[in-house]
């Protein structure tokens, strides 16, 4: 019977921002969820349930491999999560509302957050594309200040769309491969 590798994959990114959708519209089981009523005054408008622990789901992609899809808090005072979350991640996809630019500052300290803590792959999956007011993934590179040299691509998805959802995984599997293939020919 042959062993399946679990490939630990953190879904992160600022407060409403399609984390909890983008695993939702993946996943092959019921995500399992840790959502409460939204309260503070600024976040009840927006939505009214938000993450406060975690999102989970799960993907088989082969007959060796499954992805982990670990959803963090978008909520700085959940910032804790981050940090047990990003604990054996192979790789991070950080979601970003391409239609609210006013939560690219905290898209980017929760970018500099994972870089600093959790040296793996890691994708900027720019979210809401199919909305017209959706600035573009170009776009959001350069507001993020993401440098070309740092090999994090800036990726354009819809969350609920599971084509687009399926691009920003493959995209970072691709990176994870590279990265676990250099290191292995360098521990040689």
């Amino acid at each position: 019977m042959r062993t399946i590798k679990k490939i630990k994959i953190v879904v992160a990114g600022p407060f409403a921002a399609g984390k909890t959708q983008f695993i939702n519209t993946i996943s092959e089981i019921k995500t399992v969820k840790t959502e409460r009523r939204t309260q503070a005054v600024g976040e009840k408008g927006v939505k009214e349930y938000t993450t406060v622990a975690m999102d989970f789901g799960k993907i088989r992609i082969d007959d060796e491999h499954e992805l982990y899809l670990f959803g963090t808090p978008g909520q700085s005072r959940f910032d804790f999560m981050w940090e047990i979350l990003g604990e054996g991640a192979l790789g991070i996809i950080v979601l970003v509302d391409s239609t609210d630019p006013s939560t690219f500052h905290e898209a980017r300290r929760i970018i500099n957050f994972f870089q600093s803590r959790f040296p793996v792959p890691m994708v900027i999956g720019a979210n809401k594309q199919d909305l017209p007011n959706a600035w573009s993934p170009e776009d959001v590179a350069a507001s993020l200040d993401i440098d070309p040299d740092e090999d994090i691509p800036v990726v354009p998805v819809s969350a609920i769309d599971k084509e687009s959802v399926k691009k920003v995984l493959l995209t970072l599997l691709e990176l994870i491969k590279r990265d676990l293939t250099s290191q292995g020919n360098s521990a040689g």
